[in-house]
């Protein structure tokens, strides 16, 4: 049976008429070489809240009883290809659908590739991707992660730049030819069309060793046993909260041990306790509730509760005291108030290496000044 899977992890809302475009894209490809295809989303009636990890699918076979019977499975269990379309994603994925972190390379299988839009080179991808014990391959398709939002869609060729890529790390799956061919028919720009085959010869590839990756074991706990399952609907209360931990004037709210939002997070607020006013501003507007109000008045952002809105940063008076920094400049979710507490001066170094990157390059989405969406527009499609 030559049936040949392909998964899209994509950012929600920001990224949802890119993965759809790509998924619809590889179909349309097969079917120029007279194979049969499907694409869809994995939960179709999931909240795709911004930046929730979600899924689609394509999947193409030779036959429509072999896409049948791959069709069958209700959960798969390994596909040909990961596509990340985000590289914070490689820290894990928590989608709405489920409980847990699950690593992004959960499904991809023995010589499998995970495909990643990204400017960080594998190494340092690796840093974050959960260890396999089967071997496999990191392709890159080098560019900044494409966002938009619910309306609207960047147009800076991310969509075919993947698709060429996709060619080139499974060959089995169409010939560049016949992508060559869809993209022409399907967005008749030959720009596009250059800039696919551009991808296709310049992606880059590693493979990678059982063992190599981040050595953490994903976030996980145990679901009940039918013998264990209560009378009745039940749904236990999430305490309001007590000490901040177990010291005397600080307060951290209760929060639902189960679902970390860290990974809808692209972004994360570096915080500058020495600049802070304790005005209280960020503890207040924050929407989820991160802020955990220390014994002596500051405002400590949990990075495990965090979802990378960047509201604190819009509403903070005092200038760079909280900025918004790349989600991948990061290797832990550590307090940033007990690494302050611990060496002050390293830690003013370190939230001077982390502001200087921020202001160094784009940001995941939203805009620095006015007009930058134009510049990265042009620029990108001068790249391609």
């Amino acid at each position: 049976m030559s049936t040949v899977s392909v998964e899209l992890v994509y950012r929600g809302i920001f990224q949802r008429t890119l993965a759809r475009n790509i998924c619809r894209g590889i179909v349309f490809a097969a079917r120029k070489e007279n194979k049969v295809g499907i694409a869809f989303g994995r939960y179709g009636d999931s909240p795709e809240r911004n930046g929730i990890p979600a899924k689609q699918f394509a999947i193409v076979a030779d036959t429509d009883e072999e896409l049948q019977a791959s069709m069958a499975l209700y959960e798969p269990t390994e596909v040909d290809v990961t596509i990340a379309l985000d590289d914070s994603l490689c820290k894990g994925v928590e989608s709405w659908a489920w409980y847990g972190l699950q690593p992004i390379n959960k499904l991809t299988k023995k010589d499998g590739t995970l495909l990643i839009t990204s400017l960080l080179s594998p190494e340092e991808l690796l840093k974050h991707i959960h260890r396999k014990e089967v071997p496999y391959n990191i392709a890159l398709v080098k560019g900044a992660a494409s966002f938009s939002g619910l309306w609207v869609f960047k147009d800076d060729h991310t969509d075919v730049r993947v698709l060429g890529a996709l060619v080139k790390v499974c060959p089995q799956l169409v010939s560049l030819e016949a992508m060559e061919k869809m993209i022409r028919e399907q967005w008749k720009d030959e720009l596009k069309v250059t800039s696919a085959r551009t991808s296709y010869e310049r992606v880059q590839i590693r493979r990678v060793e059982p063992g190599e990756g981040n050595p953490e074991e994903p976030y996980r706990f145990e679901l009940p046993k039918w013998q264990e399952m209560e009378e009745g609907i039940i749904v236990r209360g999430i305490p309001q909260g007590g000490g901040f931990h177990g010291g005397e004037g600080g307060y951290q709210p209760g929060r639902n041990p189960y679902f970390k939002k860290f990974t809808t997070r692209t972004m994360r607020p570096v915080i500058d306790f020495e600049k802070c006013t304790k005005c209280t501003l960020c503890w207040l507007q924050c929407p989820d509730t991160c802020f955990d109000v220390t014994p002596d008045g500051f405002y400590d952002a949990n990075m495990e509760a965090c979802c990378g809105c960047g509201v604190c940063e819009a509403v903070c008076p005092v200038p760079d005291c909280i900025v918004m920094v790349n989600e991948a400049a990061f290797d832990s979710n550590e307090s940033q108030y007990e690494m302050w507490q611990r060496d002050k001066e390293g830690y003013r170094t370190w939230v001077a290496e982390k502001i200087s990157l921020a202001k160094s390059e784009r940001r995941s989405h939203g805009f620095q000044y006015r007009g930058q969406y134009e510049e990265e527009l042009a620029a990108m499609r001068k790249e391609a």
